[in-house]
């Protein structure tokens, strides 16, 4: 039987931060304190392509600070695109850690497809 999900991230998980940004050819994530523009954030900092400011990802609260500056300063497709992929990665460790299998499929309009075989092992 097949169900949709509609996930509303909140990012948690280092180990899923670390692989959205491996498969995304981003600099690994660095913790500590950063500057956005007038304001600090603590948590793991990561630099998206062509963004003035990085993202950071504050683990404890699950909120992503950035100040991209409606546009100006990146843009917003590369915040979606990280965050899509910390959810798959994020939905495939807990699959797995649970003994389920998981295949990945991209769609040609940017969305992924997850298939969780119950009890199914890799």
């Amino acid at each position: 039987m097949s169900h949709i999900v509609t996930i509303k991230t909140q990012v948690r998980d280092l180990a899923a931060i670390t692989t959205a940004c491996q498969r995304l050819g981003l600099p690994v994530p660095v913790h500590g304190t950063s500057t956005i523009f007038t304001a600090k954030a603590t948590g793991h900092a990561v630099q998206l392509p062509n963004w003035r400011y990085p993202i950071v990802c504050d683990t404890d609260t699950g909120i992503v600070h950035y100040d991209n500056y409606n546009g100006t300063w990146g843009e917003r497709s590369m915040l979606d695109r990280f965050l899509q992929m910390y959810a798959v990665e994020k939905a495939k460790l807990e699959a797995r850690r649970q003994g389920h299998s998981v295949t990945e499929q991209s769609l040609t309009d940017g969305s992924v497809r997850l298939s969780i075989q119950v009890g199914g092992g890799t």
